[in-house]
């Protein structure tokens, strides 16, 4: 009887380790397909669109719904893209974004099927249009943001309206001269392009 029974012998606990690990493996640990980006089937996030429109109001929708949904949601990646290539990538025409209704509170029924959003830009917002006018001038109170130390040289009051006056011109000055560098980066785009 001692003759039929069977062993397990050392080249079969092997080949059953091997193949239990290559299960084990494959199951737990493989990695989607980078070969072709996925679209998240449940859309962008309606939160993260409207984060990355306020950060870049030139910049449509679609294409940010676009990037988020290849990229999995990630605002950051989305942001460095735009910082990097100066823009978004198009959308293939076949690509049509699901707006929700309660996007933001601003916006405006068209006809019962399209939804126009508006959007106010931070020029618009803060009433600094009559200082756009002359865009090589630097701001005259003394603070200009060209020279960090004459902002950051004033001291911190305890006054609550001097305060909020010097953040308030202080936003207006990285307002305008982010305006005056995106400016100087489309001027510099339109003459590489001709």
């Amino acid at each position: 009887m001692s003759d039929q029974q069977q062993t397990l012998s050392i080249p079969s606990l092997l080949l059953l380790a091997a193949f239990t690990a290559l299960t084990i493996r494959y199951f737990f640990f493989t990695k989607p397909s980078t070969a072709t980006p996925r679209a998240n089937p449940r859309g962008a996030n309606p939160a993260d669109v409207e984060q990355v429109v306020t950060m870049f109001p030139q910049i449509g929708r679609r294409e940010i719904i676009w990037d988020l949904q290849r990229n999995g949601g990630s605002v950051a990646a989305t942001t460095e893209r735009v910082l990097s290539r100066g823009g978004l990538d198009a959308p293939p025409l076949s690509f049509q974004p699901l707006m929700p209704a309660s996007a933001t509170p601003s916006t405006t029924d068209t006809s019962p099927g399209q939804m126009t959003l508006a959007h106010v830009d931070l020029i618009t917002r803060y009433n600094l249009s009559s200082k756009i006018s002359s865009p090589l001038s630097t701001p005259s109170d003394g603070t200009g943001t060209g020279s960090q130390g004459g902002s950051q040289a004033q001291t911190w009051s305890n006054n609550k309206n001097e305060r909020q006056a010097l953040l308030q011109r202080r936003r207006e000055e990285m307002i305008l001269n982010a305006r005056r560098k995106l400016e100087e980066k489309e001027r510099q785009r339109l003459g590489q392009r001709t």
